[in-house]
């Protein structure tokens, strides 16, 4: 099978060596790459471009996609179902929904659509492109959540406030804001793997919507945790000077040792190859469920709650303004 690759945030630490790999293993897929600022003045971006430079052969181009923005991922989807339709892309084989955000030294922040920024770019947005997108896909395509062990209370060391949905969903995209002398970096990290909670519960509800999709049913979800990344830009941006200097004096220069103590330790670069195999290979088509790198897993006990997932469903649909006419996932207004 081959076709078109979406990479959401493909600037990112992990993501440039998906780009890499995807380009240099896989040359008969065409590569989307989309990022929030596509000019060279974002260096990260740059070095995007470089990287497919490398392969003057290659069927790879950079878009402009901003997931604080529902406008702007309406318009990405609508635009690429477009150059499907004509010919101009081939079927998407894959969407890695790899784009995130978090905030360790702010309180919650609203985007311009009115909810809290980290779970719109982390789960609401990547739904909505999702969805708008299923019409699009070749048989046999994949969706690729990038999940973490964050959404699992009590297995990131990170943690101090463990994630979970709340019996008001609403509370989700509009959380109460941060009280006088509350922990910023414990709360903002409590609305990063909550959001990835959020990601994983919803996989399993795509999966059984999908399985009654008609059509649509070859297209399987998969929730990943890729592993942890000592060396990752995350840790250095929206983030305090202690865990800054972290990563700069202890995590980085030690990652080789490190990798030794947890399995899920490891560098970028071997992140970016499994995301892109798992997307991609046929050694994992039909997959779904959840994974941790290339291996089968069990996710959260409350991420498989079904009710749970029911429930999640239905406001993301509200929140990502899904409708009957923007989705080809019929069943899932049945």
């Amino acid at each position: 099978m081959t076709g078109s690759v979406i990479i959401t945030g493909a600037n990112g630490s992990v993501a440039l060596y998906s780009a890499e790999h995807l380009l240099q293993a896989y040359p008969d897929f065409t590569a989307v790459f989309t990022v929030r600022d596509t000019s060279d003045s974002d260096v990260n971006t740059k070095k995007l471009r470089e990287i497919i430079a490398r392969f003057p052969k290659a069927k790879a181009s950079i878009h402009k996609l901003d997931l604080a923005s529902l406008e702007s991922t309406q318009a990405f989807a609508d635009t690429f179902a477009a150059g499907v339709a004509s010919g101009q892309y081939p079927p998407i084989a894959a969407i890695v929904a790899n784009a995130y955000y978090w905030d360790l030294v702010k309180g919650p922040e609203l985007t311009g659509d009115g909810f809290d920024k980290t779970i719109q770019i982390n789960h609401i947005s990547h739904a909505a492109l999702v969805l708008r997108l299923l019409g699009s896909f070749a048989d046999g395509g994949r969706v690729i959540l990038l999940s973490s062990d964050s959404h699992w209370p009590g297995k990131n060391s990170m943690e101090k406030y463990p994630p979970g949905l709340p019996t008001d969903l609403e509370e989700l995209v509009k959380p109460p804001p941060v009280a006088e002398g509350d922990d910023l970096q414990g709360r903002g990290y409590q609305r990063y793997a909550t959001s990835k909670l959020a990601m994983t519960a919803w996989a399993y509800a795509l999966n059984r919507y999908l399985e009654k999709g008609g059509n649509l049913k070859t297209i399987t979800a998969i929730a990943m945790n890729p592993g942890n990344f000592p060396d990752s830009r995350a840790l250095t941006r929206n983030t305090p000077p202690s865990l800054q200097k972290l990563q700069k004096y202890f995590l980085r220069p030690l990652l080789p040792i490190l990798k030794f103590t947890a399995p899920t330790l490891r560098g970028s670069a071997q992140g970016g190859f499994d995301v892109v195999e798992l997307a991609i290979s046929p050694k994992y088509a039909g997959e779904k469920g959840f994974y941790t790198m290339l291996a089968k897993d069990e996710s959260s006990p409350e991420s498989q709650d079904e009710a749970k997932q029911q429930s999640l469903w239905a406001k993301t649909l509200e929140w990502a303004r899904i409708t009957k006419d923007s989705t080809a996932l019929k069943v899932a207004f049945e």
